[in-house]
């Protein structure tokens, strides 16, 4: 079992914003194979290439809001085929385009449509979930819907494995039911205090709750790979059954008294362990 490992450099965001050359040198320098891009901190496409040929880091995908390509798809989808990224990952849906929701058709017509331009720059789009697709519509869940509805030539998935966990299914058999459609997967930790889920959550992926939780043992917290409840053997030998081309890591907040950089370092080193 052997796969190159990126980082989305979200991850990082805080130090990637003051310094992203040195920021990339220092995910080179902990042993990651290529990077996934949440955005080029205002520097140019020519420019984040050449930076990634120097330091040695594969431009493995982007998560690119869909409104974004929308708004200016050849611009856009084209800016990331420059840098050389295989994939775009569409990474969050806003409330009223959700499975479920009445945009949801819309949703559909618009990922085919800016997916199909991602074909013509030699680009696969995927989807990268959360746990709000987990509602049944029509008796299926709302992700499986999404796949049914726009053909595997188009969209195929990041698979989020973080949020399928909290959506109360299990992440390796998810990936396997994608086999041959699961060119990248999410490895993401988490800890959770019960079954629960705590409003806390849904702040965390940007949506707002009037509800706070009370003062004192933390309700759910993102982790390094490694350091909370997931089952990363299982996940990588499903990922491997199912045909992955790369893992990528994940935090969406640093933890454990740890910088952004030192988790993202923790990371790599637990994954080292497993023989990553």
């Amino acid at each position: 079992m052997k796969f190159p490992v990126a980082l989305q450099l979200y991850t990082v965001r805080d130090f990637a914003e003051k310094d992203f050359e040195g920021t990339l040198a220092k995910v080179k320098e902990m042993g990651y194979d290529g990077v996934e891009f949440a955005g080029l901190y205002d520097h140019e496409p020519a420019q984040v290439k050449d930076m990634l040929e120097r330091i040695g880091l594969e431009p493995v995908s982007a998560h690119v809001p869909l409104e974004a390509m929308l708004a200016d798809p050849e611009g856009v989808i084209g800016a990331y085929a420059e840098i050389g990224c295989k994939y775009i990952a569409i990474p969050y849906l806003v409330e009223e385009r959700r499975p479920g929701a009445e945009g949801f058709d819309k949703t559909l017509e618009d990922i085919k449509k800016v997916a199909t331009i991602a074909k013509e720059h030699g680009i696969q789009m995927l989807y990268h979930n959360h746990d709000f697709e987990f509602v049944k519509v029509d008796g299926k869940y709302g992700l499986d819907l999404l796949y049914e509805s726009i053909s595997e030539d188009l969209l195929k998935t990041e698979i989020d494995t973080c949020w399928v966990k909290v959506a109360g299914l299990d992440p390796a058999d998810y990936i396997r039911k994608y086999s041959g459609r699961a060119p990248v997967v999410h490895l993401k930790d988490f800890f959770m205090s019960s079954e629960k889920k705590p409003e806390q959550l849904y702040e965390l992926i940007g949506i707002e709750s009037e509800k706070k939780e009370e003062q004192g043992e933390e309700a759910f917290g993102f982790r390094p790979v490694g350091y909370g409840v997931q089952d990363f053997e299982s996940i990588l030998k499903a990922s491997e059954e199912a045909g992955a081309e790369w893992v990528v890591v994940e935090q969406d907040q640093p933890a454990l008294d740890k910088t952004s950089l030192e988790c993202a370092a923790m990371s790599r080193e637990y994954l080292k362990k497993l023989g990553l």
